[in-house]
């Protein structure tokens, strides 16, 4: 991996950040009265071509922004939505707060994993999907929930789980 530092030219961060990348990023940086304020937006932005972010990338950013690495890797480990290894097309997660827990999030987990043929942590051999725990999905009245990419089912039953995999190709 080849370090981009403040003397390396600007090509060098384009082999692996896109050009609208930069350009987002750069867009983030002149919105925030601290470039660092854009470190959340510029990984959400990246994250979304591969739908996650890389080493690379996470050095990429840090010098666009001018900030230790440590501080981008930070961010991106503290917040659950920023992948830093491969996921799947579609990233499901189950939340098992204790308002799930106590509604049936147990059978709900249990029905997943057998459908799916994986354990959290897991992506399916096709790469279809990916089943993470959540700690809370902010749904409680209508728990057990479930977040598959931007979408949130609940309450949600056993019988349905077949059926809602089938809605994401």
């Amino acid at each position: 991996m080849k370090i981009v530092t403040d003397k390396t030219p600007k090509v060098a961060v384009e082999t692996i950040l896109t050009a609208d990348e930069i350009a987002g990023i750069d867009e983030y940086i002149h919105h925030y009265p601290q470039a660092r304020a854009a470190v959340l937006d510029a990984l959400k932005l990246v994250q979304k071509r591969n739908g996650w972010v890389d080493d690379a990338q996470v050095q990429a950013i840090a010098n666009m922004l001018q900030i230790p690495v440590s501080d981008v890797d930070g961010v991106a480990t503290f917040f659950n939505r920023i992948y830093r290894s491969p996921v799947g097309r579609h990233v499901i997660l189950l939340c098992d707060s204790i308002a799930c827990y106590l509604t049936g999030f147990e059978a709900v987990a249990k029905e997943l994993k057998a459908q799916l043929g994986i354990e959290y942590g897991q992506t399916t051999p096709d790469g279809r999907f990916t089943l993470l725990p959540i700690c809370c999905l902010g749904n409680c009245d209508k728990a057990p929930a479930i977040l598959i990419d931007e979408d949130t089912y609940g309450p949600v039953e056993v019988h349905e789980v077949a059926k809602l995999l089938e809605q994401y190709q």
